[in-house]
């Protein structure tokens, strides 16, 4: 397979142009302040389906013969690629099919039967779906639609790459997140083409970082094992194709940790009320976390999707509001009589703290006989209510513990 130049990014443009949303790109002041740069977000977790992959599936499917078409078209997917593929494939009148592993999201099972596929529950893991998706293409004479190793889904990627330069010929940085490395290939691709000064960075989990190595090592490296919240770039090994183009067009590959982007993720929601999937926010991270000098520079990253897994995102926000400062989890330990947990439940609510959940423990070895452990998370109105709260627990003399 050969790397697609402009005018195939172009072309991509053309048959997408009634498809797509040209999503919005706008300037953040709180984040430039934040970053020490001038940050403008991307925002495809608004596109139809939520995530970006819609771009390369439709221009993937569009460009099959009829009587590929005819035929139908298979993928395997855990989330946005499959969403992406049954979106496309629905509007241009082609049976699909998705194979997606048992464990797959309800929401995201639910979403892709909605935009018309029939999905098939296969496997323990992604590899299990893939392998199905590939031995049932030999019988079936369906089309099988990569994630991101295919010309036609680079091209449709790179469109991100046009509309950024359309909008803002002035950028300096682009910040791309990585998985299996079509989105970075098509939007470096588009921008090098069109301006080879812009800086192209790529964005990999730490848990994740195939394509970093892969490029430090200058030839294709697989990982064992991949562990990140960000699924939508948890990749082992980037495509050929893409580690083809990386190694032509992108600047530099950067890292960002789960924390980091947990963290992210919470603020965007916080500060600019964007909802973004952990993957979405990979390159959001790299600038807010400075993981290379943006300082007084035009910086766009791209934000690849919203299909936030609700457990996960639960978990984000209860984190993001305790680092905050606005919830705290303290252990007390009071004597097991009446009237006790009264008296710490009074003392919340003269500081005007509002309980989030409670849980009481006797058994463990850990509570002395007589007293019991109470485990109470609250929220507060200012960062300043804690340590008045933990004044009026010391004076009744009961031990507490903040938990974290």
């Amino acid at each position: 397979m050969k790397l697609p130049k402009l005018s195939d990014i172009i072309s991509a443009q053309s048959i997408l142009k009634d498809v797509v949303k040209n999503t919005p790109l706008e300037h953040s002041k709180s984040f430039s302040v934040m970053s020490g740069a001038q940050v403008y977000l991307k925002l495809e977790n608004f596109q139809s389906t939520g995530s970006f992959k819609v771009r390369g599936a439709y221009n993937k499917i569009f460009n099959l013969s009829k009587r590929e078409q005819k035929n139908g078209v298979v993928c395997a997917s855990a989330g946005n690629h499959a969403q992406g593929v049954a979106y496309a494939a629905h509007r241009l009148q082609v049976k699909s099919k998705v194979f997606m592993p048992i464990f797959a999201p309800p929401l995201k099972v639910i979403a892709t039967r909605n935009y018309g596929a029939e999905v098939v529950l296969k496997g323990d893991s992604f590899n299990d779906a893939y392998d199905e998706a590939r031995n049932y293409i030999k019988s079936s004479g369906y089309v099988f639609v990569p994630p991101f190793n295919d010309p036609h889904i680079i091209s449709g990627a790179g469109t991100i790459g046009l509309e950024i330069f359309n909008v803002f010929p002035e950028v300096h940085d682009v910040f791309v997140p990585v998985g299996g490395g079509g989105l970075i290939a098509g939007i470096a691709i588009a921008l090098k083409s069109l301006n080879p000064k812009i800086r192209i960075i790529g964005v990999e989990a730490e848990g994740a970082q195939s394509m970093k190595l892969s490029l430090e090592k200058g030839t294709l490296h697989t990982l064992k094992s991949v562990h990140t919240i960000a699924d939508g770039i948890a990749v082992k090994s980037p495509g050929p194709i893409n580690f083809e183009a990386a190694q032509k067009y992108v600047d530099d590959i950067v890292t960002v940790n789960d924390a980091e982007i947990a963290q992210t993720a919470y603020t965007l929601l916080q500060r600019a009320k964007i909802l973004a999937e952990p993957a979405g926010v990979a390159a959001m991270a790299a600038v807010l976390f400075k993981k290379c000098n943006i300082k007084g520079r035009n910086v766009v990253p791209v934000v690849s999707g919203g299909n936030a897994n609700m457990s996960i995102l639960e978990q984000i926000l209860d984190k993001g509001v305790m680092e905050e400062g606005l919830r705290a989890r303290i252990a007390v330990l009071i004597p097991d009589q009446a009237g006790m947990l009264k008296t710490v439940m009074s003392i919340l609510e003269l500081k005007r703290a509002s309980i989030h959940d409670i849980y009481h423990e006797r058994s463990t070895t850990s509570v002395p006989v007589g007293y019991v452990m109470v485990t109470i998370t609250f929220n507060l109105q200012d960062t300043m209510q804690l340590p008045d709260i933990l004044k009026e627990i010391d004076k009744y003399g009961f031990r507490y513990q903040i938990l974290k």
